[in-house]
């Protein structure tokens, strides 16, 4: 399977994944870091060898990335807010907004991230109600995160809030 990350105006982003689970409502892909070089956002580093988790929805506008070190260290969660995916026949196609979320692994730092990038993205003009879904979307996976429904959201139990 290939993940495409549409990230207009960007070119988008492909890489090979394989699906772990599809239950109809999630797909659940595992990749390595697909990155040429080593990411450092400076609250964490995306590196060779790093193994990406990655829980996509049909109905829902964001996608968690679970993050581990080659040694299978724990690193977080790495949330884009995006467009429900489209499930192709060889592809999972993943429509990013810009706006993103990171969640520690000892759950200490939850950070909102790229909302300069989602407010230059212009979505809020072109698609007010996308926009207003996005936002949406990045509350809600905020407060699980803070607020413990976190896990119930990766392992299929019932969140609270989040679906964005």
């Amino acid at each position: 399977m290939t993940v495409r990350l549409v990230k207009h105006p960007r070119p988008d982003v492909r890489y090979p994944a394989t699906v772990v689970a599809d239950d109809g409502a999630r797909v659940t892909v595992r990749a390595p870091w697909a990155g040429a070089a080593v990411r450092d956002f400076g609250f964490v580093r995306f590196e060779h060898g790093d193994v990406f988790t990655e829980h996509y929805w049909r109905d829902r506008w964001y996608a968690v990335k679970e993050v581990r070190s080659v040694s299978g260290a724990l690193k977080g969660w790495y949330c884009d807010i995006t467009r429900p995916i489209v499930v192709e026949a060889e592809a999972l196609v993943v429509t990013d907004l810009d706006l993103d979320l990171w969640v520690s692994a000892d759950r200490t730092s939850v950070l909102r991230l790229d909302e300069d990038e989602f407010l230059e993205s212009g979505l809020a003009e072109r698609d007010p109600a996308a926009a207003e879904r996005a936002r949406a979307a990045l509350d809600g996976l905020e407060r699980l995160a803070r607020d413990g429904g976190f896990d119930a959201l990766l392992t299929g139990g019932t969140a609270r809030d989040g679906r964005g």
